[in-house]
């Protein structure tokens, strides 16, 4: 059975290894050793911690158990968008449920959340050949809006940047 609740600074080891777990499972095979080992390192407890602990940055965890099946982060927006935008930052689900009710509920909880704090849109970033992502924010509403390059150590990957009116 699925749980979800907001990820805490106690939870930063615990998302930090979900999300390169999901991130290398889903896109591992794209990339030099040397180059995913890089981006990655940018993904250290860490790093998760000092997010968690930030006001801006909100995190959403689906739990199976003890273990965290997907996740879902929004925070302040990098993207080359409008400043007063959300941006959905990563929503990852890994293998094992994929294809469950985990992706669609997170989306959900990111469209809300971004409601409530009053922004007018949301903005993400996909990888231009997941098409699987790319049908997934269409059914929320997502246009394309532009590109983006997202690296991964040395390799330039184009993201496509999407926005959902809210």
């Amino acid at each position: 059975m699925i749980h979800y609740r907001d990820a805490t600074p106690a939870d930063a080891g615990t998302f930090a290894a979900a999300a390169r777990t999901s991130f290398t499972e889903t896109f591992g095979h794209l990339y030099r050793p040397q180059d995913l080992s890089t981006f990655l390192t940018g993904w250290s407890d860490d790093a998760y911690r000092a997010e968690l602990e930030d006001p801006r940055f909100r995190i959403r965890l689906a739990l199976d158990g003890d273990r965290v099946a997907g996740f879902a982060k929004l925070g302040p927006p990098d993207l080359p968008v409008e400043p007063r935008a959300a941006q959905l930052w990563q929503l990852y689900v890994l293998r094992p449920w994929q294809g469950t009710e985990v992706a669609p509920a997170l989306m959900d909880w990111a469209l809300t959340s971004a409601r409530a704090e009053g922004h007018p849109c949301l903005h993400l970033s996909v990888f231009v050949d997941n098409h699987r992502a790319r049908r997934f924010y269409a059914r929320y509403g997502a246009f394309d809006v532009g590109r983006y390059d997202f690296p991964v150590g040395d390799q330039i990957d184009e993201d496509r940047i999407l926005r959902i009116d809210l």
